[in-house]
């Protein structure tokens, strides 16, 4: 009997001290002091990205909001699914395949590859031969990494003729004066004729002579390069994302001195690369011509979130055969425009390409800005 009291005593004490624990913790709960909130962003489609305009003070992550409001299109999951055009959509820093391929030079000149929604795979920021000793090279009109000269006389003057690519045994020596900003490869008749010998910076001129008979087509692959690949933009101008601008121009004479063509809006221009594409709703399309002028081209310190277009090459587009009448003309600009007085390369040849009575014009796509790998042809009669 007595033990049967004392276990029962026992087992009410016990029941009692956890009755009070309870007690006691429940009420320090009540005294905690409240948490820290922190301020959380709808992500709506998902993509990481928060909403600027819709947010929510809390202790923890609610679903679907995130800690950054960097989104600037909280219907877009980063897929390209609100983009309408015929390109392709990549998204973010490609992979780099080639660290730079001109160690030489001031900027980084380097090769990558990035996959597109629908799995395939560009190289950005083009496909180039630039390694490729088979494709000859340039020779220099002025280039600091090689030959300077004063004038175009005294470039021509000091080749050997080994330079010279044969298309017609029968034709006479066409000597082309380029200014690329920033990579040129010349073909002529679907022959390679000539490729910059700098593919970014510093900036150089150059000089490709070819012989051949009337008529030929000149196809030119011009490449404005990349630091940051797959989104056409460098550090530069005080962002980490700034994009660049292209242009090339070009003047061809014959043996005798004569100008027989200059770049202008007769040539024809189509792009094939497109970025940095902030908003993919930016761009148009209006038959060929595939147009970012309504795309912004401010720098940024964050643009690793930025998109770029891509369009597969024709196959044949250097050849005299192809047929580029569906092309839109070639878009002309200014020496201003594309910022080349105070290059020695361009200024030091003011009397080939802006000549008063066939005065070249840059050219390039209709953004020369965020079109990045563009084709341009012309075919001389």
């Amino acid at each position: 009997m007595k033990n049967h009291l004392k276990f029962t005593f026992l087992l009410i004490i016990s029941i009692a001290s956890t009755a009070f624990l309870a007690f006691i913790i429940a009420c320090s709960d009540e005294g905690d002091s409240p948490c820290t909130t922190s301020t959380w962003y709808q992500d709506a489609d998902g993509d990481g990205l928060g909403n600027p305009d819709i947010s929510l003070e809390d202790c923890d992550q609610p679903t679907g909001y995130v800690s950054n409001s960097t989104d600037t299109d909280d219907t877009d999951d980063g897929t390209g699914s609100i983009y309408s055009g015929t390109a392709l959509v990549t998204q973010g820093l490609a992979t780099t395949t080639i660290a730079n391929l001109f160690s030489n030079g001031t900027r980084v000149a380097g090769l990558g590859t990035i996959d597109a929604t629908d799995g395939s795979t560009w190289t950005v920021p083009a496909e180039v031969n630039y390694t490729d000793d088979t494709f000859p090279l340039s020779s220099d009109l002025y280039n600091v990494y090689g030959n300077t000269y004063a004038s175009a006389t005294e470039a021509v003057s000091a080749l050997d003729g080994n330079d010279i690519i044969e298309i017609d045994a029968s034709g006479e020596v066409i000597t082309a004066y380029i200014f690329a900003d920033n990579y040129f490869e010349m073909y002529v008749n679907g022959v390679a004729v000539g490729k910059d010998a700098v593919p970014f910076t510093d900036f150089n001129s150059s000089i490709v002579r070819f012989r051949a008979s009337t008529s030929y087509t000149i196809a030119m692959k011009l490449v404005d390069w990349e630091e940051n690949l797959g989104l056409g933009s460098e550090d530069n101008q005080g962002f980490s994302y700034h994009p660049g601008d292209g242009g090339m121009v070009a003047v061809f004479k014959d043996e005798s001195d004569n100008t027989v063509a200059i770049t202008g809006g007769d040539w024809k221009a189509q792009t094939f690369y497109s970025a940095p594409i902030k908003d993919l709703s930016c761009p148009t399309e209006s038959g060929t011509t595939r147009s970012t002028d309504n795309c912004d081209t401010t720098g940024t310190d964050d643009g690793a979130t930025y998109y770029g277009l891509h369009w597969a090459q024709d196959t044949d587009w250097e050849t005299e055969n192809f047929d580029d009448s569906g092309w839109p003309s070639a878009t002309t600009y200014t020496n201003t425009e594309i910022g080349v007085d105070n290059k020695t390369s361009y200024t030091n040849f003011t009397d080939v390409f802006d000549d008063t009575t066939n005065d070249a014009e840059f050219i390039w796509s209709t953004n020369v800005v965020l079109d990045n790998l563009v084709v341009v042809r012309y075919t001389v009669n």
